[in-house]
């Protein structure tokens, strides 16, 4: 059973104060699973910790910039003196950025989005592996269906291509940690209730740039709105647990269909 194969891995997540990353902190802490909470320090992470505490879990939470590598070094080597390995990453962190014509985008607002996403997820896998090397484990990584699968969010040429890389990224490691019995895997999401909007800077020059797309019916076929956090975490717990122990190098698309229309 999947959650059974959960009791007691040590999962570190990133994002984990909120959406998805919330969601899936807690659905595996209810498996079992020993929490390390990184993200940054604000009342979600306090709340998200208590939750967990309140469900009988073990967790500790690490404020931390993943976007400085020294940073997540340090979550990573707190998550091992607490738990003494880690079986389980969760690659989630990430914003919208800037969203603007490519004319129009800074270069240092290219970099935040790349920083905060692509490069984020390097350090956190990098850091992680001499841990997990041992024993094996899971890694699984937020994308999106923007630029895997979706090309037509105007305005977001930076966020697009850290997703993209992302997917890419996950195909070379799970190829270079198939030798560990490192599974790595990355899930591609598409509207997915969550507060991802507060790092979202939308500039009135998309406007140039935008065709129209229009979907009659409404562009979520499956249940006709976003999907939810929880749903996507049931995904993440599957692809953590020994039920996906046969899967590695794939992307998912987890979107209720949107992206086929």
């Amino acid at each position: 059973m999947t959650e059974s194969s959960l009791k007691n891995k040590v999962a570190l997540i990133t994002g984990a104060a909120s959406g998805i990353g919330q969601a899936t902190a807690i659905q595996l802490a209810k498996a079992g699973a020993k929490i390390v909470l990184v993200d940054l320090n604000d009342r979600r992470a306090e709340t998200t910790e208590e939750q967990i505490k309140q469900l009988g879990g073990e967790c500790i939470f690490v404020d931390t910039d993943v976007a400085d590598p020294q940073r997540v070094e340090q979550a990573v080597q707190k998550a091992v003196e607490a738990f003494n390995t880690i079986d389980i990453v969760f690659a989630n962190a990430g914003i919208n950025g800037t969203v603007a014509p490519i004319e129009d985008l800074t270069p240092e607002q290219w970099d935040e989005t790349l920083t905060t996403n692509l490069k984020s997820t390097f350090l956190t896998v990098k850091y992680a592996i001499p841990h997990m090397k041992q024993n094996g484990g899971s890694i699984i990584i937020t994308s999106s269906i923007n630029g895997s699968r979706k090309f037509s969010g105007f305005g977001m040429s930076a966020y697009s291509s850290s997703k993209a890389g992302q997917v890419a990224f996950a195909k070379m490691a799970a190829l270079e940690l198939a030798q560990y019995k490192i599974r790595v895997n990355v899930i591609c999401p598409g509207a997915i209730e969550t507060n991802i909007g507060e790092n979202t800077f939308r500039q009135p020059e998309v406007e140039k740039i935008q065709i129209p797309v229009v979907y009659p019916e409404g562009s979520q076929p499956l249940e006709h709105g976003p999907g939810k956090p929880e749903q996507v975490a049931d995904l993440v717990m599957f692809l953590a647990s020994s039920s996906s122990s046969h899967i590695s190098g794939t992307e998912i698309f987890i979107d209720g269909a949107e992206t086929l229309l």
